[in-house]
């Protein structure tokens, strides 16, 4: 019986993980968009992030301006891990 090899399993927390300290977006069930640094995740998706800005209606309106964030988990609808690019890129079809 030869033994099978697993490929490391990559799961949506470990590249959660992998972008600490990068500029990500969190869309929340309320509606609401924080775009901040990554500073922490746990394994319940609870997210901090850092120099957060809120923004409503799509991310045309600021809302507020914080230093560092708590996102509870259970909250979030969504998280956008390349959020800097994608912007960059949505700038230069324009």
């Amino acid at each position: 019986m030869a033994l099978q090899q697993s490929k490391p399993s990559i799961t949506p927390l470990r590249i959660l993980r992998n972008s600490t300290n990068k500029t990500v977006m969190v869309k929340v069930k309320e509606g609401s968009e924080f775009v901040g640094k990554l500073i922490m995740t746990d394994p319940t998706m609870n997210v901090v992030l850092e120099d957060a800005t809120e923004y409503a209606d799509g991310g045309k309106d600021v809302v507020a301006k914080y230093g560092k964030i708590f996102i509870r988990g259970s909250q979030i609808l969504y998280i956008s891990i390349d959020y800097t690019e994608a912007r960059i890129r949505q700038a230069s079809s324009s």
